[in-house]
This record gives C-alpha cells, structure tokens and sequence, in this order.
C-alpha cells in the first residue's frame, strides 16, 4: 500500500507527541502555578494538543486509509447527524424484530 505526502508527515507528528509526552524540560522543577506543580499544567497543556492533533488526523481521511478504508467525505456528520442516524438504525432493527 503506498502513503500519501500528507499521510507520512503525521509519522514523525505522533513520534514528536510521544516524545514530549514526558515533560523533559520541566524535569527537577519544582515552580507551583495555581496550586499545581508546572509539570501537571504542562499535561494538561499536552493532552489538548494530542486531541486537537487527532482530530485533525481523523478529519484529514489519514485513520480511514491506515485503516485499509476508502475515506468519504463528511462520514462522520454532525453530533447530530449521528444521532438521527443511531435513531434510524435503532428503529429499523425494532421493526425487523417484529
């Protein structure tokens, strides 16, 4: 299977993520901002950028094709799309059982 550009620069993005993951600047620093060590907020921090970073990821098609899928425009819809849809196949499965 052959990779895209723009599939192989999420490579070295997630290699990057998992190597700050730990705080290594903070390392032996013991500064306390709002009643929490530095390193809790730099965490914090981190995770907000891994999933913003994964959403992108998954918005980009890049899950689907490393998955072996074809990537559809807008699969996944709105909130409520998907729930309108969750409805519908609840309520198709109800009539079927009747």
């Amino acid at each position: 299977m052959t990779r895209s550009r723009s599939d192989l620069v999420w490579i070295p993005t997630f290699a990057i993520l998992v190597a700050f993951a730990v705080p290594w600047p903070l390392w032996g620093v013991d500064r306390v901002v709002a009643g929490l060590p530095v390193w809790i907020w730099w965490h914090v921090a981190w995770l907000g950028l891994c999933a913003a970073l994964f959403a992108l990821f998954v918005r980009s098609g890049a899950w689907e094709r490393g998955m072996g899928q074809r990537p559809t425009a807008g699969a996944a819809g709105t909130a409520e799309e998907i729930t309108d849809q969750a409805a519908a196949e609840a309520a198709d499965r109800e009539v079927e059982r009747r």
